[in-house]
């Protein structure tokens, strides 16, 4: 196994009316969802061999989504079972360029109620990278499974990646958000978050402070998403930073997941950080340019030609 994810799988439904609002909205189409989930995908669909260690329930929908991954090559012997329990819901209205307004459902999703044992710790500590993120953090039992899994990939010498993915519905406070994120931060070798998630962990509202305040902490790569700006990647002292890809825009959901999904695979096969930036940047403008998360998700092949195009193009 080459990655092992830990987080949430949640259930998505899309408008089917452009620019009609959410309230008037009447035809949706369903999608797996969750970044965990989405990420997992990204990876697979690329060519990783990858496993997630989840939740979800033993209902119809919980069907769908563990049918969903399984036919992407997702291996999901450990997603637990809580019976009684529902995964996460998001609606989303689709009105593009710019305008993605989301309902989430999350009161006691099944995400939560992860609780890892010694098989679950075996399974991720032999993969070669080891993926959470911040909202497996939000409530017991996940968040001390999470912190489990995060201390036993360290010491298994994985490479740890935790992406901050602030769901701000998950938090009482954003306080605790960036306290919970800041306390897996020393067994994390790979920190991926936007302007807000970043400024979130480091306690601050001034992005280069906590770009500072985080490289202080010793996180050996910082991954700073800049949204239409772009991306920046901190290494040690050395930063690289690349525009976004010029695409038409169907939705912007779910081009964090496709940019994680490049970027972390280019880092799998060892290429270098422009390179990486490259491959997360091609994936996220193919996502952003079709409908859903999981789905839009590209392949290799499609990815190497979106950056093939981009550098024609320059």
């Amino acid at each position: 196994m080459e990655v092992a994810i830990l987080g949430r799988i949640g259930y998505d439904l899309y408008s089917e009316e452009p620019h009609v609002p959410l309230p008037q909205a009447r035809r949706f189409s369903r999608y797996l969802g969750g970044s965990s989930a989405n990420m997992a995908v990204g990876l697979s669909r690329l060519g990783a061999s990858v496993g997630i260690v989840s939740c979800l329930g033993d209902d119809s929908l919980s069907r769908f989504l563990l049918d969903f991954l399984q036919r992407e090559n997702v291996d999901t012997a450990h997603v637990h079972i809580a019976p009684g329990y529902l995964p996460s819901l998001a609606i989303t209205e689709v009105s593009p360029p710019g305008h993605f307004p989301q309902v989430f459902y999350r009161h006691d999703p099944a995400d939560i109620m992860l609780d890892i044992d010694a098989a679950d710790l075996a399974y991720l500590s032999s993969a070669r990278m080891f993926i959470s993120n911040g909202t497996s953090l939000c409530a017991s039992p996940s968040r001390e499974s999470a912190y489990l899994a995060l201390e036993r990939a360290k010491q298994a010498g994985c490479l740890v990646v935790f992406d901050v993915d602030y769901r701000s519905m998950s938090w009482r406070k954003p306080e605790e958000a960036g306290l919970a994120v800041r306390l897996a931060l020393p067994y994390v070798d790979v920190l991926i978050g936007n302007q807000l998630e970043l400024n979130l962990v480091a306690g601050t509202t001034d992005l280069d402070q906590a770009t500072r305040t985080l490289r202080q902490r010793g996180i050996p790569i910082l991954v700073s998403k800049l949204g239409d700006q772009g991306t920046r990647v901190w290494r040690g002292e050395d930063s690289v930073f690349l525009p976004p890809y010029s695409v038409e825009v169907c939705t912007t959901i779910g081009a964090g997941d496709g940019f994680a999904s490049g970027f972390l695979y280019a880092m799998l096969r060892g290429f270098p950080v422009p390179e990486c930036l490259h491959y997360g940047n091609a994936a996220a403008a193919i996502v952003v340019s079709r409908l859903s998360c999981s789905e839009a998700m590209p392949t290799l092949a499609e990815v190497e030609e979106m950056i093939l195009q981009q550098r024609k193009s320059q």
